[in-house]
């Protein structure tokens, strides 16, 4: 998911040499080590490797996704972690995947175009070639006109977000001055804050839903054949995806339905609209996977050693899963590669952690945290009643990786200001590489928030953008080709120093106040 950041109001937020006044230990030698394990013997490309070219998109429930955790699972094994185990967290649904995909236009002339099967949507009756009709639907009442227009035709919708024109670099990294007012003191009055919603605003929003809602039952009464759609936009041949139908075992049936390049959309669009007559031949073979419904996460250890603290925890984790257009590299093979090397140079190094480290690498965040989310229900409090399960005590920290490729830039404290100075600490040996920034800000979107939610100390690292939010976030472009090796490097090194300190530290990291039970469904 994309990161979303929220300023903290009131609370102050310092660069890391500002807060280094207020140092604790750090072992200086092993961060060395550390380094040299990390930057000139990695496995980082290897790792994302298997987990993009080799284990293919990680949808999940799918058989991409059981592949990957497959591979984590003995690969970490292999490491010489402990308890690796691909570990249930509950009910998901149906997994899916797309066995063929062919989409091209045939008149008025030939054109190959680029598109891909929107996840949980069902095949095509084979290879089908149809005319094209243009549905343009703003309210419901559109709809009559469009009855007794569509059957047996293949229906292309509004691109509703033009290509625009590349003025601006797709891939940027954070300058010096965005990194100090990013951990520059936050002032209440000049806070940007998102504006209310008017009620408007909320009624418009409803009606859109409701819409969409009715959109597939029609098309389908209809007789259409297939949908072409681009909701979102994109452009010089990237496009994003997404589902075309929910995953639920018990899902109302929908047409099939493509995404397409918006290019190759816009020129369907333009010729049906000047009266041309539009044919395109397409066919799509999408596979359910219903045999087993659950869901799971990838979970292994390496064991504490100290007699006091070693049923405490520390952890870090990514999410395993992917959308389907791409091979899932920077969203998030990317993260749990990094997750995978820090645990694999801290085996390397023969280190022995006072706490336990615990790596998990979840699924089914794309569809909303539902991995990092219910594993922590499983373990640790329910944020429905914020009754506390005991391993709730036990936990020391959760680090977590989900924002692209970029090398860390530093880390969100999400409003945790005791841990402010600690993590200033722990950065110093890694300013050279780039790392230097402690923000209290908080970050959203992904699944350290599942620990945040019930008091647990979570955080996500901040990361040089890069072209993540321009090109590779749930897009087709998201492939091995958009990772950085020394970024990924770098970050393995930032992660895996983070993780070794949180494991020595005599004390667990400090904790907000636990929240409030929160009201089934509320955000």
């Amino acid at each position: 998911m994309k990161n979303i950041v929220l300023p903290l109001l009131g609370v102050l937020a310092c660069s890391a040499p500002a807060l280094a006044q207020q140092a604790e230990k750090v072992d200086q030698a092993m961060v060395a080590k550390i380094k040299d394990e990390g930057l000139n013997r990695s496995k980082v490309m290897e790792t994302a490797f298997y987990l993009t070219d080799v284990s293919g998109p990680r949808l999940a429930n799918s058989p991409g996704l059981m592949r990957a955790s497959e591979w984590a699972k003995k690969q970490l094994t292999d490491w010489g972690l402990a308890k690796a185990n691909i570990e249930s967290w509950g009910d998901f649904g149906r997994g899916w995947e797309i066995e063929k995909s062919y989409v091209a236009m045939t008149k008025p002339y030939y054109k190959a175009m680029s598109g891909t099967p929107k996840a949980w949507t069902p095949s095509t009756n084979g290879l089908i070639k149809k005319q094209v009709v243009l549905v343009k639907v703003s309210s419901e009442a559109d709809l009559e006109k469009y009855k007794g227009q569509l059957r047996d035709k293949v229906i292309v919708t509004e691109v509703t977000s033009m290509p625009k024109l590349g003025l601006e670099p797709d891939a940027r990294r954070y300058t010096d001055e965005e990194l100090q007012k990013m951990a520059a003191p936050v002032v209440a009055d000049a806070s940007p804050r998102r504006p209310a919603m008017t009620d408007e605003q909320r009624d418009a929003m409803r009606a859109r839903a409701a819409l969409r809602s009715k959109l597939a039952p029609f098309f389908i009464s209809e007789g259409a054949a297939a949908v072409l759609s681009n909701p979102r936009g994109g452009s010089v041949g990237t496009y994003f995806t997404s589902n075309g139908a929910p995953y639920a075992a018990d899902a109302q049936p929908v047409l099939p339905e493509l995404e397409m390049a918006t290019e190759d959309q816009l020129r369907l669009i333009r010729l049906v609209e000047a009266g041309i007559p539009v044919e395109v031949e397409l066919e799509t073979k999408t596979k359910f996977q219903t045999q087993d419904l659950k869901g799971y996460n990838v979970v292994a250890e390496i064991p504490g050693t100290d007699r006091k603290l070693k049923n405490e925890i520390v952890m870090l984790g990514g999410h395993l899963d992917s959308w389907h257009a791409g091979t899932g590299a920077t969203d998030n093979a990317a993260g749990c590669a990094v997750m995978m090397e820090a645990v694999r140079i801290l085996e390397a190094l023969n280190v022995k952690p006072r706490r336990t480290i615990r790596i998990a690498l979840w699924s089914a965040e794309e569809e909303g945290l539902h991995g990092s989310k219910n594993y922590v229900k499983n373990h640790f409090a329910d944020p429905a009643t914020m009754q506390l399960k005991p391993e709730h005590e036990k936990l020391a920290a959760y680090f977590n990786l989900d924002n692209g490729a970029g090398k860390i830039r530093g880390i969100y404290a999400q409003g945790n200001e005791a841990v402010m100075p600690i993590f200033a600490s722990w950065l110093q040996p890694l300013n050279e590489l780039g790392a230097t920034t402690v923000t209290a800000r908080t970050t959203g979107g992904t699944d350290h928030l599942s620990f945040d939610a019930v008091g647990l100390p979570g955080f996500q690292f901040i990361q040089d953008p890069l072209d993540y939010g321009t090109r590779t976030h749930h897009t087709n472009m998201d492939t091995y080709e958009r990772l950085p090796p020394e970024d990924l490097k770098q970050a393995s090194v930032v992660v895996a120093t983070f993780v070794y300190n949180a494991a020595m530290r005599d004390q667990k990291l400090p904790r907000k106040a636990l929240p409030t039970a929160k009201a089934v469904g509320q955000r």
